[in-house]
């Protein structure tokens, strides 16, 4: 039986990838009459899909997707078609989701301008002691 792999890196978190991966579900079900269920897991989740003459699964992660499927011996002859198919719905689907905020980049500067404040503070404030 002929596979199709596939492997897309991306920086969603699992939120956001868990979305889009529930996008391309509703899709693969609606266009190509695909049953597909969601195993959750705490760090990843699987979309198993299944019709006649396909099976597979899509496993989710917080930084990449891997999608593997089996074809059988009728839909086997249009494996390129098919999985050129797959390729173009999940990388439309990519890059139109939003981008995740870089929450621990952002209380990174914080940190740093705070750490700046003070020190021009304390440069600034009269010192105490004896004059030289």
């Amino acid at each position: 039986m002929p596979d199709i792999r596939i492997h897309r890196e991306h920086q969603l978190g699992l939120p956001q990838a868990r979305k889009v991966a529930a996008q391309w579900a509703d899709e693969v079900e609606q266009e190509f009459g695909m049953r597909c269920s969601v195993i959750a897991g705490e760090y990843s989740d699987t979309v198993e899909f299944t019709r006649s003459g396909v099976n597979g699964r899509l496993i989710v992660a917080g930084d990449h997707f891997d999608l593997d499927a089996k074809l059988g011996f009728l839909l086997g002859a249009f494996r390129r078609t098919i999985e050129g198919e797959v390729l173009r719905k999940l990388d439309d689907l990519l890059a139109n989701s939003p981008k995740p905020r870089a929450p621990a980049a952002k209380a990174a500067a914080k940190t740093a301008a705070k750490a700046s404040a003070k020190t021009a503070a304390k440069a600034a404030a009269p010192r105490k002691g004896r004059a030289l």
